[in-house]
């Protein structure tokens, strides 16, 4: 049985796009046009991600499985499903989403991530049961062991980056550092930096990315998540201190209004103090609705968001 995974260089070609009409008009109730980034026909999965927006697959947790159902999609469905219904291209690749690690099934996926012009960016290593930084060394070494083979994965498919996932516990540092850095010197030999997300112990703390950004010190740089923030007050600060040194952020809403209102944190608030600090992009969305049609209708107002705020920011 087949199950899911990704891909990040692609050879691609114009793609017909719809239009989104009706959710343009849910979206805002004036008309306006947003620039698009072109289709490139060549990625440079480090450079020319400058302004592209995206989707991370958590967000498709209750539609994205490996035996689709009614209004149900596979891994192989979404990168047509994000040109054709979504019209973004990035995609920011959970473990669970991806399922077997199969040189043929990477072969697949990435094949449908080339065809679509699609590119992945990040592997999220979310296996349960997994502790790198247990004082048991063999604790230890069976997790770095699972992450190595993830590493592998995201190698295989072209994916430039991978994030360990943060434990709820404060860890040792030195072994956490210790864990990180193996990880980091296993990665620069695979193509693959390691990415630090503000999560569980670190969201307290508005340093803490760029605080094991520094311990590391080696082949590693921020991904700030905009909703992992112990309050706002941290939450603000925490962006300003880590978007200098990121190179993808998951840019997260929560539960949104009719109109797109999200009344939890401000998140133009969140995207100015990224474009402030000299942030990008690409942005990842992460955003989940039981209802696939309301989750796709509230993407795109997203989606359409970002585009008027990265406009207005260049002044376009």
């Amino acid at each position: 049985m087949h199950k899911q995974t990704n891909s990040v260089t692609a050879e691609s070609s114009p793609i017909a796009r719809r239009t989104f009409l009706a959710t343009a008009a849910v979206a805002c109730s004036s008309a306006r046009t947003f620039a698009k980034p072109p289709l490139k026909k060549s990625i440079d999965r480090l450079g020319s991600l400058r302004d592209e927006l995206g989707i991370t697959t958590s967000s498709f947790s209750r539609h994205l499985v490996a035996r689709p159902g009614d209004k149900q999609f596979s891994l192989i469905d979404l990168p047509r499903i994000m040109r054709d219904d979504l019209d973004m291209r990035v995609i920011d690749l959970n473990t669970s989403s991806l399922g077997e690690t199969s040189p043929a099934w990477l072969d697949t996926v990435r094949k449908a991530v080339d065809k679509a012009g699609c590119v992945m960016i990040n592997l999220k290593m979310n296996q349960k049961g997994l502790d790198m930084n247990s004082s048991d060394r063999d604790v230890r070494n069976k997790a770095l062991t699972v992450y190595k083979k993830s590493i592998d994965a995201a190698s295989h498919l072209g994916i430039p980056w991978a994030r360990p996932l943060p434990l709820k516990p404060t860890p040792d540092m030195k072994i956490h550092v210790d864990s990180y850095r193996e990880l980091a010197d296993y990665g620069a030999g695979k193509n693959v930096r390691m990415l630090v997300e503000n999560y569980a112990w670190m969201e307290s703390d508005p340093q803490s990315v760029v605080k094991l950004i520094a311990a590391i010190d080696r082949n590693v740089a921020a991904c700030p998540d905009t909703g992992n923030w112990a309050d706002n007050k941290t939450r603000y600060a925490g962006l300003a201190a880590s978007f200098p040194q990121a190179v993808t952020c998951d840019f997260k809403a929560k539960t949104l209004s009719k109109t797109g209102e999200h009344g939890l944190y401000d998140l133009k608030k969140c995207f100015d103090i990224g474009s402030a600090a000299g942030f990008r992009g690409p942005w990842c969305l992460e955003h989940a609705n039981a209802d696939r049609d309301v989750l796709f209708r509230e993407l795109a107002m997203l989606r359409d968001m970002l585009r008027g705020w990265i406009n207005d920011a260049a002044g376009r």
